[in-house]
């Protein structure tokens, strides 16, 4: 039988005072015992410490551990840094947790069938809110799911590592793009892979706003702002009047009229962040 490894469950937190508390909540009552839970707080000015430091007797093992707001590539590095598990588990605030999430995520870490793993059963926990539907229509994804039955069993990203692979990349990233937790299974040369189970629930925004801001950081992804072919295309796709052709024609097809205001601020905010990077590096030259 194979000996159970300590798993250390690692959250960047930045302003996340609405959704931390139950995060934590959730894990509290993971089936799997072994594990500590590092929350690292990027800079957060409004509550989320104070909301932490009351949960955290109620969280087994949980440790908070604070830095200037350097992004989430810089603030999971740190906890990985302070972890003594030899699974690490990478997870967001807005998150929470069916009750075997963590034994179903590292079964195959612990046969040794893989260094790394990814689930494809992300629930959307806010799948009622007129602009989280909005969100899973723009991605042509069923309003409860947050990634596609058909999605391959190999991913790019890690949703749990043995900690000796992720030392042995050096860590994330720390460029602050939106591909920053891409980049262990680019240095190792490696995918995680598909673990069943392992069911987890994460909110769509549910605001303009928050689809404001997350249109603006999606925007940073070398997919669409990479390099100047890229950008030219991502100027034409999410620019005013294709946004406004395509969000109507959803409107229509999918009876939700809310889609052409989500489509417009959507676009909008990445068509805004890629015009800011080309500008960035016109200057850098």
């Amino acid at each position: 039988m194979n000996r159970l490894k300590k798993v250390s469950i690692i959250i960047p937190v930045y302003n996340e005072e609405k959704v931390i508390g139950n995060c934590l909540k959730s894990l509290a009552k993971q089936s799997y015992k072994l594990l500590e839970v590092i929350v690292v707080d990027d800079g957060s000015t409004d509550k989320t410490i104070e909301i932490i430091k009351n949960r955290q007797s109620l969280t087994l093992n949980c440790h908070l551990f604070k830095q200037k707001h350097h992004g989430p590539g810089s603030a999971r590095n740190l906890g990985a840094n302070k972890a003594r598990g030899e699974i690490l588990v990478f997870v967001d605030a807005d998150m929470t947790f069916g009750t075997n999430f963590i034994q179903d995520l590292i079964k195959p870490i612990l046969t040794m069938k893989t260094i790394g793993t990814f689930s494809k059963n992300e629930i959307v926990s806010n799948p009622n809110n007129i602009w989280s539907i909005c969100w899973n229509i723009n991605k042509n994804l069923p309003r409860d799911r947050m990634i596609p039955q058909n999605y391959p069993d190999k991913a790019p990203v890690f949703r749990a590592i043995l900690k000796s692979e992720f030392e042995k990349a050096g860590g994330f990233d720390e460029n602050g793009e939106y591909t920053d937790d891409w980049s262990l299974s680019r240095k190792l040369g490696k995918k995680s892979t598909l673990t069943p189970g392992a069911i987890y629930y994460h909110s769509n925004p549910d605001n303009l706003l928050e689809i404001w801001q997350q249109a603006r950081w999606i925007g940073k992804n070398e997919f669409i702002s990479g390099d100047l072919p890229r950008k030219v295309k991502s100027l034409f796709f999410y620019s005013l009047p294709i946004s406004f052709i395509v969000g109507s024609f959803k409107s229509v097809i999918n009876f939700n009229f809310n889609f052409l205001v989500f489509k417009i601020v959507y676009d909008f905010g990445v068509f805004v962040s890629v015009i800011n990077t080309y500008i960035s590096e016109s200057k850098a030259k």
